[in-house]
């Protein structure tokens, strides 16, 4: 994969996707499968924005429950299923649990009841998943005593057990959103990042394509296609500001969660906990609780998420100090052991979504479904814009913008292929027993926890980083960053760190780290001096708790 701006310049594409996040990558990746020429770019780094900072959960959908909206519900579980399967290095089942209280809602009998209507509701989850480590496993309600081993110390004052299921979790997320572009270039797409829309080119009532800038050297040129895709995310306002007679605009909400530098609890499952929302008394508690979940992540813990009504530009804003603050207020509140500060952050994620309003409280109402909005009508023909509102349901979303697309232009469109083609890496029967196989034929000098750690990154493609030389941890790292800079286009220091290894995944890594790899890039890239230390030193002297690209908010 690589970064050719001539190659978007010298021809004609039938589609233009604008932005490189889950859901422009879905989208070329759907349409280079029917057959379509396509064209990918991305302002930044491919899924530096609002796709990598979540709490990297795969929803079956189990809370629709709540207003028996089975459709969504079912769709969500479709596409859990089609995650495990087309990346099954990076998509892995989860077990989640919820202390159960009372005998009301929130109770045991309501969570039997739950469980069992998802269990029938998912009863084919496990369909074409040959693969034994994927399968999902009915769900359970468990005693007290067991609940307590599980989380100590949790409040006890009407506590009857646990209810547990499974919904799935991303190891890297980022690395999740990459092997969708890498596929969709494999077949035939034309992809770069940091190249910015400046302006459209609209013939009449037609788009027909964009002004380009790339974001290193300034020049500007054009970017022909038959029909523009705006998936830009938190930036479809801006982008779509670019038109003579702008649309209404679209409002975002900040959403956001953090990593500690220590577990909060030492067990396999996220849990789900209920905080009381700051300023509300105790009489308002059973209606207004609201549910945040601790996972397991690296080792530590990663909790969320929480929302605010976000007033400020996609290129500006940041979760601040009292927001980080009320998250930690509010899961001490819900799980008093806890007692976590702002010295237990290890790092802070954040990110936009779809805003529909606010509520009676003042707190965003996030959108629920995703949408495609045709321009046709306000006069710019072969322009949509698409929102999406889960990483869950990306695919599904990009199945019917490229089926719409082809209604457009009046023809049947070609069956979709995406939901049973695996990508790149994905090419494993077997997880457990493929890593076991390079247990036991790999001479290499790295332990199994190391092994494991690159399969479950790069799949069946693992060895393609070293190109048959044997390595220990470093000359592993130093190897990856060579891999990232010469076939996966990374350009600046953040994108190897943040989005195509997982150094960053917990938290900016040590000085030594940073300056390892940053001196790997410059040899690989041939910057100057200067650069190489601009790079490394904007890295160390950040906030090394944020990650708004990823350390300066």
């Amino acid at each position: 994969m690589q970064r050719n701006l001539q190659a978007l310049s010298n021809q004609s594409f039938d589609l233009l996707v604008l932005g490189g996040g889950i859901q422009g990558a879905c989208v070329a990746w759907e349409a280079t499968l029917r057959g379509l020429s396509v064209a990918l770019i991305d302002k930044s780094d491919f899924g530096a924005a609002t796709s990598a900072n979540s709490l990297k959960i795969i929803h079956g959908g189990l809370r629709y429950l709540q207003t028996a909206d089975f459709r969504r519900m079912r769709q969500s579980i479709r596409e859990r299923q089609t995650l495990m399967r087309i990346a099954p290095h990076l998509v892995h089942p989860l077990p989640i649990l919820v202390p159960t209280y009372g005998h009301g809602l929130k109770g045991k009998e309501a969570m039997v009841v739950a469980l069992k209507l998802n269990d029938l509701i998912s009863c084919d989850r496990n369909q074409h998943l040959s693969d034994p480590q994927k399968h999902i496993p009915p769900g359970r309600v468990l005693s007290r005593q067991w609940c307590q081993q599980q989380v100590p110390e949790i409040t006890t004052q009407g506590l009857t057990g646990a209810a547990t299921f499974h919904d799935a979790q991303v190891y890297n997320s980022e690395r999740l959103t990459l092997a969708f572009i890498q596929s969709a270039v494999q077949q035939g797409a034309t992809v770069a990042n940091y190249v910015k829309a400046t302006d459209f080119l609209q013939t009449g009532d037609r788009i027909q394509g964009i002004v380009a800038q790339d974001a290193f050297t300034h020049e500007s040129f054009d970017v022909r296609a038959k029909a523009v895709i705006n998936t830009s995310g938190p930036w479809l306002n801006q982008v779509l500001a670019r038109l003579p007679k702008p649309p209404s605009t679209q409002a975002f909400a900040k959403a956001w969660n953090v990593v500690l530098r220590r577990p909060l609890l030492k067990t396999p499952y996220a849990i789900a906990l209920q905080s009381l929302p700051e300023g509300m008394g105790t009489q308002k508690t059973q209606q207004k609780s609201r549910m945040l979940f601790v996972a397991p992540w690296r080792g530590t813990s990663m909790i969320g998420t929480l929302y605010s009504v976000c007033d400020e530009s996609p290129d500006s804003w940041h979760v601040d100090e009292a927001e980080i603050q009320s998250l930690l207020r509010q899961i001490n509140q819900a799980y008093r052991p806890a007692q976590l500060t702002r010295e237990d952050v290890a790092f802070v994620h954040g990110g936009l979504l779809p805003q529909i309003g606010l509520s009676s409280s003042g707190e965003p109402r996030l959108a629920k479904r995703y949408c495609i909005r045709d321009h046709a009508a306000e006069g710019y023909g072969g322009l949509l814009s698409v929102t999406g509102v889960k990483y869950t349901t990306s695919r599904d979303v990009a199945q019917k913008v490229v089926d719409y697309l082809f209604r457009t232009w009046e023809q049947t469109p070609p069956p979709s292929r995406s939901a049973s083609t695996t990508l790149v890496g994905g090419s494993i029967e077997n997880i457990e027993d493929f890593i076991q196989q390079i247990l036991e034929q790999d001479h290499s000098q790295l332990n199994p926890s190391e092994v494991r750690h690159l399969v479950y990154n790069y799949g069946c493609v693992y060895s393609d980083i070293f190109r048959g030389q044997s390595a220990d941890s470093t000359q592993a790292i130093v190897a990856q960053v060579r891999h990232a800079v010469q076939t996966e286009m990374a350009q600046t220091l953040k994108d190897v760190i943040f989005r195509r290894t997982d150094l960053g995944s917990a938290g900016v890594p040590s000085d030594a780290m940073i300056r390892l790899c940053g001196e790997t890039m410059a040899q690989e890239l041939g910057w100057s001096y200067a650069q190489t230390q601009a790079e490394i030193e904007g890295l160390m002297s950040g906030d090394k708790t944020s990650s708004r690209d990823v350390v300066t908010v």
